[in-house]
């Protein structure tokens, strides 16, 4: 049985990290050994990693400094298989296989859409340049979306089709199990107003300015809150945003939460504001519950999961009147949970597990 690694900076509360936790878990499971290498072991979803995965903290704060540690373990345990996902740990373990010279295949997910994506660091500008040079010296390129992967083609100047898709593995028994879980909250009572929820890191890319004050549009016509799940750097202005409104008593910032899915099931409806996505997990996690979505048709990945607008309403990115429109029309019409339960059920995590081991030569 072959032996796997995977790498990636850290388990800090976001979409890619789910995807790994879901990977290596699903592999253990079964009978593979796997290496869940860190640069830096921290984050929130340490606790949810399966005791039988064996995981390796490099100690570094920086993806460069990785290298070195990684050659060492690369050249003392020469796993077949190194799965290595975001791009910074992604540059790093080209670098690192190359200067280990061992047979291991490497592999290289892509989570997010490289031409969208946007950084105000130096360092992450130079990143599509080191990319389109080392990229091509991995075994296998794996995009979450089959929009990101052409994307990323064209960025890279690949050749066309030569990117995997693999849509992430999102949903299994344990999220429906979580969503069921009892939340004690009074905005979620059954006589309170309705709660329109938004889940993920307080970036620009998520783009919570644009759910917000579509939300405030939207409470001036229906009695409506809004809570937001997820830290991030952005807390201090997002929160001077709801006071600038003057909406503070009905927007709730509930931070990080270990169980999201109860909040989902208990919502109205869900919103996906993001200016880019790879694919965007957190909207079929709220398919999954069978809560009415609504999202930007930012690039790419939502007008994949909603088929064009089929399963929720697209809406363009940084619009706050048509996130609004389609807000107060997802209340006003009912909704059938069962189909869209039923489309979120196509991005399980037994499909891509199986998926992955195909890639990597195990059936």
């Amino acid at each position: 049985m072959k032996h796997t690694a995977f790498f990636l900076p850290t388990l800090h509360g976001g979409g890619a990290e789910k995807v790994v936790i879901a990977l290596t878990n699903g592999f253990v499971e079964r009978g593979i050994s796997v290496d869940l290498i860190l640069i830096n072991i921290e984050g929130e979803y340490l606790n949810q990693i399966n005791p039988e995965v064996n995981v390796i903290d490099l100690k570094q704060t920086r993806a460069l400094n990785a290298v070195i540690p990684l050659v060492k373990y690369l050249k003392e345990f020469k796993p077949s298989v190194l799965i290595s996902h975001m791009s910074r740990a992604n540059l790093a373990a080209i670098i690192a296989k190359t200067c280990a010279r061992v047979d291991t295949s490497l592999i290289l997910v892509e989570h997010n859409t490289l031409s969208a994506t946007q950084s105000k660091l130096f360092r992450a500008k130079l990143f599509p340049f080191f990319m389109q040079l080392l990229y091509p010296k991995a075994e296998k390129i794996i995009g979450v979306s089959q929009a990101a992967s052409r994307d990323l083609e064209k960025s890279l100047s690949l050749k066309s089709g030569s990117i995997t898709t693999i849509y992430n593995p999102v949903v299994d028994d344990a999220l429906g199990l979580k969503a069921k879980q009892s939340l004690k909250h009074q905005w979620l009572a059954t006589d309170s107003p309705p709660v329109f929820l938004t889940v993920g890191r307080l970036t620009e890319q998520k783009d919570f300015y644009t759910a917000i004050n579509a939300f405030a549009m939207v409470r001036k016509k229906i009695p409506s809150r809004l809570m937001i799940l997820g830290e991030g750097e952005l807390r201090p202005q997002i929160e001077e945003l709801i006071d600038t409104l003057d909406i503070t008593q009905d927007v709730h910032m509930a931070g990080f939460v270990q169980n999201p899915y109860a909040y989902m099931s208990q919502a109205a409806a869900f919103i996906l504001s993001s200016r880019w996505e790879g694919l965007g997990n957190v909207l079929i996690e709220a398919m999954a519950c069978g809560t009415p979505v609504i999202s930007t048709n930012c690039p790419h990945g939502p007008k994949e999961i909603l088929e064009d607008g089929k399963y929720g309403p697209l809406v363009p990115v940084g619009d706050a009147n048509a996130l609004a429109n389609a807000m107060q029309k997802v209340l006003e019409t009912p909704i059938d949970r069962e189909r869209l339960i039923e489309r979120a059920n196509y991005f399980s995590v037994q499909r891509a597990i199986t998926q992955y081991l195909s890639v990597i030569g195990i059936n």
